[in-house]
């Protein structure tokens, strides 16, 4: 099966680029999910129903998150709400309670496909649990319906962190790949267990900004140490990320990074 997986998607105009390239690339590459982070969909932070609802439309089939999905209040509604609890994933690795689910066991035509989502703990403010451990115990709890195929969105700050998740999770999930960074690090290939992976997928939104917001205020930022407002162009030129991966049986058979440029209005 192949598996089309956009990073970080920011804000409207990251909505748009996907709505305007998620046509050309089931036509080349015809996959069979298609997989976003979700946690900068609302104006950069966090994600409301109508911005979750407005690329389930365009055809994005499931979504991943991280420590921003919990930005906009509206995000309890989308996990209680019929529509939206069985597309989204928020890290596994949260205190237990919390609302929302860390994985999902999907059918897609006859595979039982696995998709986990974690949060790394390197330079993060969020005291999750251990990544590494909750993958371990995910893949326990499900070993009864036997998923032939794993993925795992790992949402963390440090490369690090997230090479060696890939290491460990070799020859187990058949694909890792990072997001939080907004910025792809190319390094994609098959690890010698079979896992495809990725440091860093990159995002998704404003090309010409810092990590997809208006640069004259985050250089301000930096510049003066003094806080600034975050703001995100709603169109002009976007940037879009993303992988493909094939998989045969269980293991990944190719990963290709995709990237693409485009104009939205």
């Amino acid at each position: 099966m192949k598996i089309l997986v956009f990073g970080d998607i920011v804000g409207g105009i990251g909505r748009k680029a996907v709505k305007a390239v998620l046509p050309e690339l089931k036509a080349a590459h015809d996959p069979d999910l298609v997989i976003g982070n979700a946690e900068n969909l609302a104006h950069g932070k966090g994600v409301t129903p109508e911005s979750l609802k407005d690329l389930l439309d365009a055809g994005v089939d499931f979504f991943t998150s991280g420590n921003h999905v919990w930005d906009k209040k509206d995000v309890f509604e989308v996990f209680s709400d019929p529509r939206f609890k069985d597309k989204l994933i928020r890290p596994a690795n949260y205190p237990p309670g919390t609302p929302g689910e860390g994985s999902k066991l999907l059918s897609i035509g006859t595979k039982n496909v696995l998709v986990v989502n974690l949060l790394g703990r390197v330079f993060s403010k969020v005291l999750a649990d251990d990544p590494f451990r909750t993958f371990d115990e995910v893949l326990a709890q499900n070993a009864p319906r036997k998923p032939s195929v794993v993925l795992v969105d790992f949402h963390g700050d440090a490369t690090s962190e997230r090479v060696a998740f890939g290491w460990h999770a070799d020859g187990r999930a058949t694909a890792v790949w990072g997001t939080h960074t907004h910025v792809p690090t190319r390094d994609e290939r098959i690890l010698p267990g079979g896992t495809a992976a990725i440091t860093d997928v990159g995002m998704t939104g404003f090309r010409d900004g810092v990590l997809g917001v208006e640069r004259a205020e985050i250089i301000r930022n930096f510049m003066t140490q003094l806080p600034v407002r975050h703001e995100i162009p709603d169109s002009g030129e976007a940037i879009v990320n993303a992988v493909i991966i094939t998989t045969d049986g269980g293991r990944a058979s190719a990963i290709e990074h995709v990237q693409r440029v485009v104009r939205v209005g």
